[in-house]
Parts: structure tokens; C-alpha cells; sequence
């Protein structure tokens, strides 16, 4: 009896030592050398750029007074025919720029969009706004919802002005911000001021700490992922110092629309342009704070961005990602989830008191 449980002993010990080394035999594979990590971050340092801190138009010159008053009209629902809505209910500030919906609502629930909503954040930086790239900059893409009748549905330009005339705060506020125009209340100002304040929507991530040198910043598994990025070739179009939102795009590339998602299919820019070289053609978006501003996709059918990540393998680059390195590249663009002032994601007093 007392061999039979010796032996048992013995086994059991040996069972348990095989799988520690098992266990560091898979920590040792899985773990980068230093020769791996710095070609990581020498391929990084190729593919992307630090966000930068500024995102200026000369066409706009941007001052404290102007900025404030397209804060002030970022949030106010006076900017909707039946002020239901603002820029805000849409491009929810405290939500990483997005309202979380698939397409949104219209002025009083009474219409919905038919494209997903795309956050507000560093869009200043973009090539171009709107999904089929419509827009030059987000102060011509500001005035476009507003007059849209199943977005914010405003009669017309005047109509607007003439609201906001109304208002004695907005006269001030204007006056301020554009001291050498006798009338400033207009629509191009309005469009310049919500424009310049969406100018100041920069989040730079632990990713640009990276970037700019601190080795810590991320993780080695986050750094894994960035590997699995790079290699399957993700930055092909999503490169930059936006990771993206640098160029239009087919979609897809490879196979049928109908193979990825479900519901009208859209021609992209065709919709707007009619010319047949634009037909399946999208606004590459941005990976900035991607994990945060679901659902995806232009038209916002895809819930997890695990899921998206899949989708675009096969759709753009003709590869099936396995499930472990979906999961890396998930991991890697989580370290692009950034932030910006505090006080911007609050309505301003003007609008509260």
C-alpha cells in the first residue's frame, strides 16, 4: 500500500513538472526577444506619426472667443428645427464622440439616417468628412446636417440666422468672436465657429507615448499585437498618425457587398457623385478610440469591433485572421483610446445657468 502511494506521489509530482514546463516553455514563446521589439518599433516609427497637438485651417483662424461660441453651439438644441437635437446628441462628447446607435435619430425621432454617425474626434485631422468624403473640412461639414431634413431638419440658412439673432448671448458671443464684422451673426460663421471648436477634439493615446519614445507606454502583448497589425497589413490603409482617415476607399475589395453586411446596400460615394468610378467607394475611417465607438462600419451593422476586424481581413485584404489574431490586433488598437479637456465635454454655462 505505502509503493502504491509513493508511486503516486511520484507520478503526480512528475505531471505537475511537465506542465510547468509546458507552461514556461509557452511564456518563452510567446514572449518577444529585444531583437523583435525594436524591429517592432522601428516599423512603427515608419508606418505612424505622434497625433499632433494642433489641427489649424488658415482658412479659419481659431481665437478663445470663436472657440467658446462653437461650444456654445455644439451643444444647443436651438441649431434643430423643433430643438430637439444638438451636434452634441449625435457626437456625444462624453462618449468618445459617437452616440453608441447604428444610424441616428432625426429631428424628433421622426426620421433616422441611413450611415452610422463617426465620432467628432480628431476629425479635424481628417482627408475628408462624411463617409463618402463629401466634405472638405468639419467646418463645411458642420452647416450639412443642419439644413438635412432627417438630421437636424433647419428650414433654411436664414431661418437659423434669424433664430440665433433672437438670442442676446449669441450676440455677444459672435460679436466677440468676429470683432471686425458688422453683421457676424451669419451661417458661414456659425459653420467657422463650430469648426474651430471641433478643431480643439484632439486625444493623444498611449500609443503616441510610444511612439515618441517611452517603451512602456504598451504593453508586450499590446506590442504583439502591433506586430499582427503590421504584418497582416492593416496599415495599408490605416497608417498615419490617425491610423487612417487619410484616403477613400473600395469596399470590399474582395467578393460581394452582400458577403459582409446585411440590409440596403450602399454605393458609397456614388450616391452623391453618380460617376462610376465612385461606386463602392468610403472614407477610410480613423482607429483613433475605435474600442469606444461602436457599432461599425458605415452602416453600423457590426456590433464588436472583433467582428469588424474580421470583416475587413477578408473583405480588404483577402486573408481569414484567425481568432487569436483578431484578438491581437483588438488588443493592439486599444492603445489608441485617448482623451481631451474635460471642459469640452460639458455643455458651457451659457447654455446651463
Amino acid at each position: 500500500m505505502l509503493r502504491k502511494i509513493l508511486s503516486a506521489i511520484v507520478i503526480a509530482s512528475t505531471l505537475v513538472a511537465c506542465g510547468n514546463d509546458a507552461n514556461n516553455k509557452s511564456e518563452k514563446v510567446n514572449k518577444l526577444s529585444d531583437t523583435e521589439l525594436k524591429k517592432i518599433r522601428t516599423e512603427a516609427e515608419r508606418y505612424f506619426a505622434v497625433l499632433p497637438e494642433k489641427a489649424p485651417n488658415i482658412s479659419n483662424p481659431t481665437s478663445k472667443a470663436k472657440i467658446d461660441l462653437g461650444h456654445a453651439l455644439y451643444f444647443d438644441n436651438r441649431l434643430s428645427k423643433d430643438e430637439t437635437q444638438s451636434c452634441n446628441t449625435c457626437h456625444d462628447l462624453k462618449n468618445y464622440g459617437v452616440d453608441s446607435k447604428a444610424v441616428s435619430d432625426g429631428d424628433d425621432g421622426k426620421s433616422k439616417g441611413t450611415r452610422n454617425s463617426p465620432t467628432t474626434l480628431n476629425a479635424a485631422f481628417h482627408v475628408a468628412q462624411f463617409w463618402d468624403g463629401r466634405a472638405k473640412d468639419v467646418e463645411a461639414q458642420a452647416g450639412m446636417p443642419i439644413t438635412n431634413p432627417v438630421e437636424m431638419n433647419i428650414p433654411s440658412k436664414d431661418f437659423l440666422v434669424k433664430r440665433l439673432s433672437k438670442v442676446s448671448f449669441y450676440k455677444t458671443m459672435f460679436a466677440d468672436a468676429y470683432p471686425n464684422e458688422k453683421n457676424p451673426i451669419t451661417y458661414k460663421n456659425i459653420e467657422n465657429a463650430i469648426g474651430a471648436f471641433e478643431r480643439e477634439l484632439i486625444t493623444p493615446s498611449r500609443f503616441d507615448k510610444y511612439l515618441s519614445g517611452d517603451e512602456n507606454a504598451i504593453s508586450v502583448k499590446e506590442k504583439e499585437g502591433l506586430k499582427t497589425y503590421i504584418d497582416k497589413g492593416c496599415l495599408t490603409c490605416h497608417s498615419g498618425s490617425l491610423v487612417g482617415a487619410s484616403m477613400l476607399q473600395k469596399f470590399p475589395l474582395t467578393g460581394d457587398y452582400s458577403n459582409y453586411l446585411n440590409g440596403k446596400v450602399d454605393m458609397g460615394k456614388y450616391e452623391e457623385t453618380k460617376n462610376d468610378i465612385d461606386k463602392f467607394m468610403f472614407k477610410v475611417p480613423s482607429l483613433r478610440n475605435i474600442e469606444k465607438t461602436g457599432p461599425y462600419m458605415h452602416n453600423g451593422s457590426i456590433a464588436k469591433l472583433s467582428d469588424a476586424v474580421k470583416i475587413m481581413g477578408k473583405a480588404e485584404l483577402n486573408i481569414d485572421l484567425t481568432e487569436n489574431e483578431i484578438n491581437e490586433i483588438v488588443t493592439f488598437l486599444s492603445t489608441l483610446t485617448g482623451d481631451f479637456s474635460e471642459e469640452y465635454k460639458n455643455a458651457p454655462t451659457v447654455l446651463t445657468k
